[in-house]
């Protein structure tokens, strides 16, 4: 068998197609193997570049590759599919990951750690956790403003709807009642789960020496700090802070003609969690300092006065804190190019009302 110099693998869970190409781009092998073979098979291979798709179990898969003593590289899947010609297949997209990863500009995803991982599904586990409770709550208010009884939004306002439940004479079936009260149980279940995780974070966030000195930041608490060392690559591997910017997603306003300009400076790649989360600590900081009058500026003063956005589309989320992953939308609030596009399509479109109407006359 010809020496190769990089081999593209595409995962699956059962079998998994292998691409061997040696240093000048030509195909070596094609190989399709089951999951017990794949690492024997690799282990025979001389030390070369496997390059697979930072997808489900890759970073399982490229620790187990990288004690072989192989080079790993993980190329987002948003990066490999530009290189799919036609006829997409396990074969033709192992071909593809070979292919993009031999890029001299191609970015890369850092294999994650075990550690890493865990504290990835500590915030996961969370959110999803949040994500139940808030649910349960938009259920609860719902079915109870069927027979009248209406609370205002927020978690803080459930204790309004519990109250009613509790009443004798309220009035509601006694069916709605026993159904509400099961609500009630589900929602203070998943309170004490969701305040055992937040424990855990914080009690883990002060026994790193990491997540320590990242606590010093103004803004950062340590659930930013923790999110950061669970979500984000090493900080060696960032050139210079601006770097770290667009890995988050915080990209310069386009003056192009390649394409639509984003309006917000936000690219939708990057890490969300995280980046909702250090501009959420970053507005707490500037906030508190504009009222302690340490920051005079009238831009920033118009922002802080603009009032949050309601809950929907496009809106901040409820049920969730300013410290919390289940909460909040990234982009509620963050620029006001938004509200002065909507201003100025109402103004042509009054203009035009008024241009019909005397013609009319």
């Amino acid at each position: 068998m010809e020496e190769v110099s990089i081999i593209g693998i595409d995962l699956a869970k059962r079998s998994f197609q292998v691409h061997g190409a040696r240093a000048d781009g030509a195909v070596a092998y094609r190989k399709k193997l089951s999951r017990g073979k794949l690492l024997r098979f690799l282990a025979s291979q001389p030390e070369c570049t496997v390059a697979m798709e930072a997808c489900a179990s890759a970073h399982h898969w490229g620790r187990e590759i990288a004690a072989l003593g192989h080079e790993v590289r993980l190329v987002p899947p948003i990066y490999v599919k530009p290189f799919v010609k036609r006829s997409k297949n396990d074969a033709a997209d192992a071909e593809v990951i070979t292919e993009a990863a031999q890029r001299p500009t191609m970015h890369f995803v850092a294999v994650k750690s075990e550690a890493q991982q865990a504290q990835a599904m500590l915030f996961h586990t969370r959110d999803l956790l949040v994500r139940q409770r808030t649910r349960t709550i938009n259920a609860l208010r719902g079915h109870l403003a069927e027979y009248g009884v209406v609370a205002p939004q927020g978690r803080a306002r459930i204790g309004q709807l519990a109250g009613v439940l509790e009443d004798g004479d309220c009035g509601l079936p006694k069916e709605v009642v026993a159904l509400g009260r099961l609500l009630l149980g589900r929602v203070d279940e998943l309170d004490g789960k969701i305040d055992g995780l937040d424990r855990k974070i914080r009690t883990s966030a002060r026994e790193c020496e990491e997540t320590v000195r990242l606590m010093t930041i103004p803004g950062v608490g340590p659930i930013t700090a923790l999110a950061v060392q669970a979500f984000a690559p090493p900080m060696e591997s960032f050139r210079r802070g601006r770097d770290f910017s667009a890995w988050l997603g915080l990209v310069p306003r386009q003056h192009t003609t390649g394409g639509k300009p984003r309006l917000g400076g936000m690219s939708k790649m990057g890490q969300r969690d995280l980046r909702r989360l250090l501009f959420t600590g970053a507005m707490a900081v500037v906030r508190q300092a504009s009222r302690s009058r340490e920051i005079t500026d009238p831009w920033l003063d118009g922002m802080l006065a603009r009032k949050p956005k309601k809950a929907g589309r496009g809106g901040a989320r409820q049920q969730d804190g300013a410290d919390g992953l289940g909460g909040g939308h990234e982009k509620g609030g963050l620029s006001g190019s938004h509200r002065r596009l909507s201003r100025r399509r109402k103004e042509r479109s009054c203009r035009k009302m008024r241009a019909a109407g005397r013609r009319n006359e």
